[in-house]
């Protein structure tokens, strides 16, 4: 794979393209985005492009390291990942126990960080050690969908490259070239919000996406006791419902920039604060009556009022 394989951020592709061309390297990088628009693919493309050791760093694909790096075991390259919540201190000591052993196959060694964003603050103060004094042959990327979690010394010493989501047009190539165009909905791409990993999800368990979607129009026009009883899609869901609660505030948040109504500035709210609920191991019913409830008495405040 090239950058030109990869669909999206074109100027960060020329701008990673010329770090290659001209040798300009630092000792650490930050890719920073959404989640689901291939920082990570860019991340692991850039790496293979340090660690070549061929002439065409770009298109190589020929020599040891990349041929290593095609097959997952190139010595030069570590990918740290989390457990899906958390990055230990031990990850971090783990690779600096092994960060000053000089690279095997090329003049480099990269690492990268994946969902960097979820180290604990005891991690990130023992990676600052290495960002502060790297050896000189080491280049650390940080891949993260939330700067806001990294503490300011780390940021400081990451040269940051900011990714964007895709444009409704680039996720519908990537759409079309995975999948059977026939099988691409209108509403997988517009609730995706530019990102593929999102896109992946809606189109996987579409069915249950439209089911919200029909249950969230009916809070404007049906009773609250009758949304209650047919809300299974939420009550039944419980494996799901992050993701089904992220879809509904893509939902609200279309309609926001249709209708400029800021009573679905209010509901976006109502939503993460069912979240935290849910979090916070709140009972997972009550917690959806709670979203019901309130989200349909934002709706219909006016006509509440009304009949009062």
């Amino acid at each position: 794979m090239s950058f030109e394989n990869i669909i999206g951020n074109e100027k960060n592709k020329e701008f990673l393209n010329k770090i290659i061309d001209s040798n300009s390297t630092v000792h650490s990088y930050m890719f920073e985005g959404i989640e689901g628009i291939g920082k990570s693919i860019f991340a692991k493309e850039f790496a293979k492009m340090l660690l070549c050791i061929g002439n065409d760093k770009k298109n190589c694909a020929r020599c040891k390291s990349c041929l290593e790096f095609v097959n997952s075991n190139n010595p030069d390259y570590v990918q740290i990942d989390s457990d899906g919540k958390i990055i230990k201190i031990e990850q971090i000591r783990q690779m600096q126990e092994k960060i000053l052993e000089k690279p095997i196959v090329s003049s480099k060694k990269v690492y990268v960080i994946n969902d960097a964003d979820l180290m604990t603050k005891e991690a990130q103060n023992c990676l600052l050690k290495t960002l502060e004094e790297p050896p000189e042959f080491v280049i650390i990327i940080l891949v993260l969908a939330n700067e806001s979690k990294i503490l300011n010394t780390v940021k400081s010493r990451c040269m940051r490259i900011f990714f964007s989501k895709l444009k409704d047009e680039e996720l519908k190539k990537y759409a079309c070239r995975e999948y059977n165009e026939a099988e691409i909905k209108e509403g997988m791409i517009k609730n995706a919000s530019g990102s593929i990993s999102k896109f992946i999800k809606i189109k996987e368990n579409f069915d249950e996406y439209e089911n919200l979607e029909e249950l969230v129009k009916k809070l404007k026009t049906d009773n609250i006791l009758d949304i209650i009883n047919n809300a299974d899609v939420l009550y039944k869901n419980k494996d799901k419902i992050e993701d089904l609660l992220d879809y509904m505030t893509t939902v609200f948040y279309n309609w926001l920039t249709k209708e400029d109504n800021i009573k679905y500035i209010n509901i976006i709210k109502i939503i993460e604060i069912v979240k935290r609920k849910l979090k916070s191991n709140s009972n997972f019913d009550m917690s959806i009556d709670y979203l019901i409830f309130n989200i349909w008495e934002e709706i219909n405040e006016d006509s509440n009022r009304s009949q009062v």
